[in-house]
């Protein structure tokens, strides 16, 4: 696991969008998995300047959403289907079709579920998973006690994950109790993960996921078990990681190198 501790909220944008483009360069046509709320929207925006900008073509992307609310109507605002239409499918000019998000709206959610997962296999599987964490340890929407080999499955949100997103609602009750979300196993399957996080709010799950025992817990905690995770939080998301100075010096010694190799 490498961990990029960076100073700010914006050089965490940056970094992260950096390592989708080196991905995007290498591969045009990446899987991309992408995680909604408010950690990797910085990052998406990043990517949409490059984009405008001439500098990244990232509409051959195929994009895969880590989740979505049950219950929903079609084009509801709160939607993970209409915020990844006004922050990434629109901005980049990527073709709708090519953006997929589990349909929460279905009767028949274990066919959804079913339906999504095996739509992630038929596209060869995720090249790069961006994920944000939740202040209880989630990624995605699998939440404290979540099975570390769990595959898209229907969940309940817990209290706290339901207060955190009720900013997005116009009340608190209106916050959906149900969600289909990739499972960790389905996470793991990725061939590299990119987690963000920023603000002090995080650095107690961002400590327990990197640091921490490996514990259903923290479901976070599961990518210890992945073989190419870089983690990129800014001072405050890694004020409680004891392995600080230790990172750094990694990093430093990374750039070094590519440095003398060039």
């Amino acid at each position: 696991m490498e961990v990029l501790v960076l100073p700010t909220a914006d050089d965490v944008d940056v970094r992260a969008a950096d390592i989708v483009a080196e991905q995007v360069s290498r591969r045009p046509d990446t899987v991309l998995g992408v995680a909604t709320g408010s950690s990797p929207l910085g990052a998406y925006r990043e990517l949409a300047r490059r984009q405008a900008h001439g500098l990244l073509d990232l509409t051959r992307l195929t994009c895969f959403a880590l989740d979505e609310y049950v219950g929903l109507p079609a084009g509801h605002p709160s939607g993970y289907a209409a915020v990844l239409e006004r922050e990434l499918v629109r901005p980049i000019g990527l073709p709708p079709a090519r953006m997929r998000v589990p349909d929460g709206s279905r009767e028949d959610l274990e066919a959804a579920c079913r339906d999504y997962e095996e739509a992630v296999g038929l596209a060869g599987g995720v090249d790069l998973q961006i994920l944000g964490i939740g202040a209880n340890g989630h990624i995605g929407f699998n939440e404290p006690g979540s099975s570390l080999s769990s595959r898209t499955r229907v969940k309940a949100l817990s209290a706290r994950t339901r207060a955190d997103n009720a900013r997005f609602f116009k009340a608190p009750d209106d916050v959906p109790t149900h969600c289909i979300t990739q499972g960790l196993g389905t996470i793991l399957d990725a061939r590299r993960v990119l987690l963000v996080a920023q603000g002090e709010r995080k650095a107690a799950a961002v400590a327990a996921a990197v640091e921490g025992p490996v514990s259903a817990m923290c479901p976070a905690s599961v990518l210890q078990f992945h073989r190419a995770v870089t983690v990129v939080v800014d001072e405050a998301a890694a004020g409680q990681l004891a392995l600080t100075d230790y990172y750094r010096f990694v990093a430093e010694a990374k750039h070094r190198l590519r440095q003398e190799e060039r």
